[in-house]
């Protein structure tokens, strides 16, 4: 009987799998080169539209010449020579990740027992879902009065934000544990600690890190608002200070920065979900 790899024209000493796998991997390299493609096709359609717009808009007013791409462009050597950007960056992220933390260690263990115990989901789901449809903007005016100017209010913002798609993700991980697996641990005489480690924490892995994922994506919607409370750096307070000054070329320089930032803090979160949500779905 005549080998694979000899039906598939394979070199000698190379198995029927290690060709199929090579056929797999260039396949997805095509699939992975496509979707690049078809990604900076799009952004470069929506920069011509941008440059369209505002080239068509400058025929009426001078000032709109400044809101282009050329011109934001231009300012960005300015604002990384003189440290300005790297150092509102460097705050916003702070900020960003202070809230993210505060939220998780609010929303894991309220969302654990919201999906833990029925009769608290029962009494909590109504109040949970009155002040998650409360925009975080609203409570700005409290946030200052109670808390001050700075960065209490902001991360209290922040925090209220973050907090809810965490809660709800949690407790959806939990509900959806295997009863099994709990029926197992509780046989075995595990004790709370062992049951929480070795089949919540991996039973509810992927769901945190979901949540974890939309939380850091409503994070920075809010974040620029909220830097708008009497801080004195941040992106948000860069906005504002170009505001001010009338250099737009700048302000939309920065709003590149900020929708950049953005893009890649949700790539981090998605390869995180990949490497560590995946692998423990899988267990």
């Amino acid at each position: 009987m005549s080998s694979l790899s000899e039906h598939s024209g394979a070199p000698d000493g190379v198995s029927g799998g290690q060709v199929v796998d090579a056929l797999a991997d260039a396949g997805r390299a095509r699939r992975r080169a496509t979707r690049w493609l078809l990604g900076m096709a799009g952004l470069a359609a929506i920069v011509l539209a941008w440059w369209i717009g505002v080239a068509l808009a400058s025929r009426h007013s001078a000032l709109a010449a400044q809101f282009g791409p050329l011109a934001a462009w231009r300012t960005f050597p300015e604002l990384v020579s003189e440290d300005r950007l790297f150092t509102h960056i460097g705050a916003s992220l702070r900020r960003i990740g202070v809230g993210l933390a505060w939220a998780m260690l609010f929303g894991v263990p309220l969302g654990f027992l919201i999906g833990r115990f029925k009769t608290l989901e029962t009494a909590l789901s109504p109040a949970l879902q009155l002040l998650r449809m409360i925009s975080p903007l609203a409570w700005m005016p409290i946030a200052v009065m109670s808390l001050g100017v700075g960065d209490p209010p902001v991360y209290f913002l922040l925090t209220f934000a973050a907090v809810w798609p965490i809660v709800i993700s949690t407790a959806a991980g939990v509900q959806q544990i295997d009863a099994r697996w709990v029926q197992l641990g509780e046989s075995l005489a595990a004790t709370r600690a062992e049951m929480l480690w070795h089949i919540y924490v991996p039973g509810i892995a992927a769901h945190v890190l979901t949540g974890v994922r939309l939380a850091i994506g409503i994070l920075w919607i809010v974040l620029v608002p909220a830097e708008m409370l009497g801080v004195n750096s941040g992106l948000g307070f860069l906005i504002l200070d170009c505001r001010d000054r009338l250099a737009y070329a700048e302000l939309m320089a920065v709003v590149l920065v900020i929708g950049a930032l953005g893009f890649l803090l949700d790539t981090a979160a998605r390869v995180v979900y990949q490497r560590f949500g995946t692998v423990r779905e899988r267990e």
